[in-house]
C-alpha cells in the first residue's frame, strides 16, 4: 500500500474489502468527492488495473439502505446501473462496479451538437425507467421511499423559502410567509399530487449520469419513488449545473415524448405543461438545497449555482398557466437576479 492517499482511508474499510475481495490486497485507494451527501466514497484499484467503488453510508438516512435492492431490481429490469459486487446493511457498506469518473456534467462546456448524443441516450434510458411499474417493485418486495404527494411538494417549497430566500437572500419572514401561502403555489402542489405517477429517479441531474463504454449509467437512485416522469425530465433539462438553451430543452423534451410513443406510452396530460410545473417544484427544491448545504453544511461551492437555478426558476414560472402563476414571486426573483 504505497499510495499516500490511502492514509486517509480507515484501515477497517481496507480490511473489509480485502476480506471480500482478496485480489485487492495490494491496491491503491483514492477518496472520491460526492456532492452534498454524508456518504463517503472510495475508489480501490489493484495492481492489475481492476477497480471497484466502496461506499460507506449514513445509517440514519433511510433512503441509503435502499441503494442495493434498488440497484439489483433495476439491473434485472435492464436499466444501466452499477453492478452491486457486495454489500453489508449492518455495516452500512456497499461495493460497486467502477464506471469511471466521466459524467454528463463533464460535457457542460461542449456544444449542443456534441452533447446531444449523450442527452438523447440519457432520455432513452430514462424513458425505459419510467415505463417500469411501481407496483412491480412492491410485488418483488423492494421498498421505495415515500411517494410524491402534497406533503412532499409542500416540503420542497418550504425548503426554498427557508434556505434560499431566507438564509441566502435574507428576505424577511413576513414576505416569505406571504409568498408561501400563495393560492397558485398551493394549487400547483395539489394538481401535481393528483396526477397518475410513474417510477422516477428523483435526482436525475447531470452529475448522476455517468458515461461509460459508449452508454449512460445512472447512479444515486436511492431516492427512487413513485412520482411524475416530467419531474425527472425537469431535473435533467433545467439542471442548474449545465446551461441548456430553451431550444435544446424543447427539442429534447420532444425527443423523449417520441421515445415514449414508440413504446405505446402516452401521458394523460400535456407533457410540456406538466414539465414546466414540475420544473418550478424541482428548482425550488434545488435552490433550497444549495442554500442549506452552502450556508449550514459548509459546502459553499453549491452557492455558485444559485444564480443559474434562480434564472431557471424565473423562466419556469413564466411558463405556468395563470391559475398556478405567482406574480409576486416572479417580481421578487426578477429583482434578485439584478
Amino acid at each position: 500500500m504505497h499510495n499516500p492517499l490511502a492514509m486517509m482511508i480507515p484501515q477497517e474499510l481496507i480490511e473489509k474489502t480485502v476480506e471480500r475481495f482478496p485480489e485487492f490486497a495490494e491496491s491503491s485507494w483514492t477518496p472520491i468527492y460526492q456532492g452534498g451527501s454524508n456518504r463517503a466514497f472510495y475508489r480501490c484499484k489493484n495492481q492489475r488495473g481492476a477497480s471497484l467503488i466502496l461506499i460507506r453510508y449514513d445509517s440514519e438516512k433511510l433512503e441509503n439502505h435502499f441503494y442495493a435492492s434498488h440497484a439489483l431490481f433495476l439491473e434485472k429490469a435492464g436499466i444501466h446501473v452499477p453492478h452491486v459486487m457486495a454489500y453489508s446493511a449492518q455495516e452500512c457498506l456497499l461495493w460497486l462496479q467502477d464506471l469511471g469518473e466521466k459524467n454528463l456534467w463533464s460535457l457542460r462546456d461542449a456544444t449542443s451538437k456534441e452533447r446531444r448524443y449523450w442527452y438523447e441516450l440519457a432520455l432513452v434510458e430514462a424513458a425505459r425507467w419510467h415505463r417500469l411499474s411501481p407496483e412491480k417493485l412492491v410485488e418483488e418486495g423492494v421498498i421505495l421511499a415515500s411517494p410524491f404527494d402534497v406533503e412532499l411538494y409542500c416540503w420542497e417549497q418550504s425548503y426554498f423559502f427557508e434556505y434560499a430566500l431566507g438564509s441566502f437572500f435574507k428576505i424577511d419572514l413576513h414576505t416569505r410567509e406571504h409568498l408561501a401561502k400563495h393560492a397558485g403555489l398551493e394549487k400547483l402542489m395539489r394538481h401535481l399530487a393528483a396526477l397518475p405517477p410513474q417510477l422516477i429517479h428523483r435526482d436525475l441531474q447531470s452529475q448522476n449520469i455517468l458515461l461509460f463504454e459508449q452508454n449512460i449509467w445512472f447512479i444515486d437512485f436511492q431516492g427512487m419513488r413513485a412520482g411524475l416522469a416530467p419531474y425527472d425530465l425537469a431535473s435533467l433539462l433545467c439542471d442548474p449545473y449545465v446551461r441548456l438553451s430553451h431550444i435544446e430543452q424543447k427539442e429534447l423534451l420532444d425527443f423523449y415524448r417520441q421515445e415514449m410513443e414508440k413504446h405505446h406510452f402516452s401521458f394523460p396530460y400535456d407533457l410540456e405543461t406538466v414539465f414546466w410545473q414540475c420544473a418550478v417544484q424541482r428548482l425550488m427544491q434545488a435552490l433550497g438545497c444549495y442554500g442549506y448545504l452552502g450556508l449550514h453544511r459548509g459546502k459553499n461551492h453549491f452557492l455558485q449555482y444559485i444564480p443559474s437555478a434562480l434564472k431557471n426558476l424565473h423562466h419556469a414560472l413564466q411558463q405556468l398557466d395563470v391559475e398556478y402563476h405567482c406574480h409576486e414571486l416572479s417580481v421578487l426573483l426578477d429583482r434578485l437576479m439584478q
